[in-house]
């Protein structure tokens, strides 16, 4: 920013600040002379056509206190757009960038009339209503540090608390990408030393982060988009194999309106069910969703995932049978 752009922007600010202003109390404010003042008054003048007086009881003020400094060029709808984004945040209480969004809005808002930028927040707020379900409790200095150690492909030292096991173990790591899944599920994904492969681990669940002053290299293999392509929802590891899952009539409806996965195909029936086909990688994610549907859906291939939902079901039945 020129230290024009930055005396225009304080000037300005001075004159709403409803104190009244003199050519010599904005040079002692901006720490120049009267004369650099006067120029910097007549340039908003007669280059912004700003509406300047100048009287002994005012000083100098704008006669028009809704006009705004040009200075960035956002218009009522792209500020509406940033407003319901900070909204859309709120609700995922896991965002590392909430006071900076705020923060930049507010600056934003001043360049727009009060009773407009009113208008605005309240219809944000009433009549626009955001809910994410279930929120996680991120670390933003964790995550800012992520975001460096990807930046920089520096590795990580990490405490991480794996929930399936309840235990909290100390690894090496290679940070490739940040992934947000479902807007909740903040993941890094990158290389285990301890596990010697590609791992996702859940953000929210490290307890401690270090930045290590080694660096690493991507593995050539490792293809961002290929490798998001083969997962279903953020389950990795294992060969890719043909799912086929079969959805009755009522549950049908629900799977025709998304598309679940890249690589998926719907075989649709005369009785109004149909057939799902993908190709996936790891099974657990794709147990929990499809016993999701109940008996609406019926895995039909491959064996080990129709045998790890019988067992679910059965073990599920033992639970009740002993109630």
């Amino acid at each position: 920013m020129s230290r024009r752009l930055e005396r225009l922007l304080k000037i300005d600010s001075l004159l709403r600040s409803g104190i009244r202003q003199t050519q010599p109390s904005l040079a002692q404010a901006m720490e120049v002379s009267v004369r650099t003042i006067y120029d910097d008054l007549t340039f908003l003048r007669d280059r912004y056509n700003a509406p300047l007086e100048n009287n002994k009881q005012q000083g100098w003020h704008y006669t028009n206190p809704d006009w705004r400094l040009p200075s960035i060029s956002l218009s009522q709808g792209e500020l509406f757009a940033l407003i319901l984004g900070a909204r859309m945040l709120e609700n995922y209480s896991g965002s590392a960038y909430i006071e900076e969004l705020r923060s930049a809005i507010a600056r934003l808002s001043e360049r727009l009339p009060e009773a407009t930028w009113v208008d605005l927040q309240k219809i944000a707020d009433e009549r626009i209503l955001f809910s994410s379900g279930a929120s996680i409790h991120l670390d933003p200095l964790i995550w800012h540090r992520l975001e460096l150690a990807c930046k920089d492909s520096q590795s990580v030292w990490m405490e991480y608390f794996t929930a399936s096991r309840n235990t909290n173990t100390e690894r090496k790591f290679d940070p490739y990408l940040l992934h947000i899944y479902r807007g909740t599920n903040p993941y890094v994904i990158g290389f285990c030393h301890k596990r010697q492969e590609v791992r996702w681990f859940r953000i929210d669940r490290i307890r401690s982060l270090k930045i290590l002053k080694e660096e690493f290299t991507v593995q050539p293999d490792f293809d961002a988009k290929g490798h998001l392509s083969m997962i279903f929802q953020h389950e990795v590891g294992g060969v890719p194999q043909l799912i086929e899952i079969w959805f009755d009539s009522a549950t049908a409806p629900f799977i025709r309106e998304r598309r679940w996965h890249p690589s998926q195909e719907l075989i649709e029936h005369p009785d109004g069910s149909l057939t799902l086909q993908m190709y996936v990688s790891g099974l657990n994610d794709l147990k929990r969703w499809v016993l999701g549907y109940g008996k609406g859906a019926v895995v039909k291939s491959p064996p080990e995932l129709v045998e790890m939902v019988q067992k679910e079901i059965a073990a599920m039945n033992c639970n009740y049978e002993n109630n």
